[in-house]
């Protein structure tokens, strides 16, 4: 697929830092699926929160953590509440977090640490709920599918302090990401405080595209809104054709008439994410 034009810096900036607050309501459900309020609200860090949508019943149930865009600088999961209730609807524990970006005065690798110290708090707190998270998996949204793919190509790099024990995540999913930060420096700079030139290892060893070839078991679903004039669908190509040469299982879904904030509404992304997590082994 031909590359796209990307969009200037500053309004691609503005776009994806709208990405989180933004989504539409999900779809209403019949009263016996479960509300649209999380099941409980876990603080997995200092002034760090995670809302976990529970499925009916007990047992082994999918767990998807699931990150934020807002362009590496805010983060803020309100906007993916709708998919998380849509999500659970459907039996699949739903997690939206809240991490600590640039505004917070942080740069790499804490983002990624934050996800990861979430996934581990929320298979805790499931297990002592009577639930068997099954495959755990991190989903993100724009600048978030990008931290989620870090979270879970390049697990082993990380070690941090945390309230529970350390979860190696078994699945990603990707809606929209802006995979490869080399074609967008001047946003992604954000994640570093500093440009490539400023700090050559640390961009390298956070773009998930050169870090393809990590963990190659791990399974990757990744969809593109076909109209997103924000991130170019030639983003997710990129990535997945270097996950698949690296021999990752990798599904892709380019969804016609959506753009770059419609990829997380509950009715485009909610079953296509639900069968393909309750379809893995």
């Amino acid at each position: 697929m031909p590359a796209r034009t990307a969009a200037p810096a500053l309004a691609l900036l503005l776009a994806l830092s709208s990405c989180a607050g933004s989504g539409p309501a999900a779809r209403s459900w019949s009263p016996e699926t479960p509300a649209s309020d999380p099941s409980l609200t876990i603080r997995y860090a200092a002034g760090l929160t995670e809302d976990v949508y529970l499925p009916r019943g007990r047992g082994r149930v999918p767990l998807v953590v699931m990150v934020p865009g807002g362009s590496w600088t805010t983060s803020d999961p309100a906007g993916l509440a709708p998919l998380a209730a849509d999500l659970a609807a459907r039996g699949v524990a739903a997690a939206p977090i809240r991490i600590r970006a640039a505004e917070d005065g942080v740069v790499y690798p804490v983002p990624v640490e934050d996800v990861l110290c979430a996934v581990a708090v929320a298979v805790q707190r499931l297990q002592a709920r009577g639930y068997r998270p099954d495959p755990v998996a991190v989903l993100g949204h724009s600048s978030g599918a990008h931290l989620a793919a870090l979270a879970v190509l390049t697990y082993d790099d990380f070690s941090f302090p945390c309230r529970a024990p350390a979860v190696e995540p078994d699945a990603l999913v990707g809606l929209s990401g802006p995979y490869d930060i080399s074609r967008m420096p001047d946003v992604a700079a954000a994640l570093f405080d500093v440009g490539p030139d400023g700090a050559p290892d640390a961009w390298q060893n956070a773009n998930p595209v050169v870090r393809a070839d990590r963990r190659p078991d791990v399974p990757v679903l990744l969809m593109h809104g076909e109209d997103d004039p924000t991130v170019p669908v030639d983003f997710t190509i990129q990535f997945a054709n270097a996950l698949e040469h690296a021999g990752h299982p990798v599904t892709v879904d380019v969804v016609p008439d959506v753009d770059h904030l419609g990829m997380f509404r509950a009715d485009v992304a909610g079953e296509p994410v639900a069968d393909w997590l309750l379809g893995l082994p």
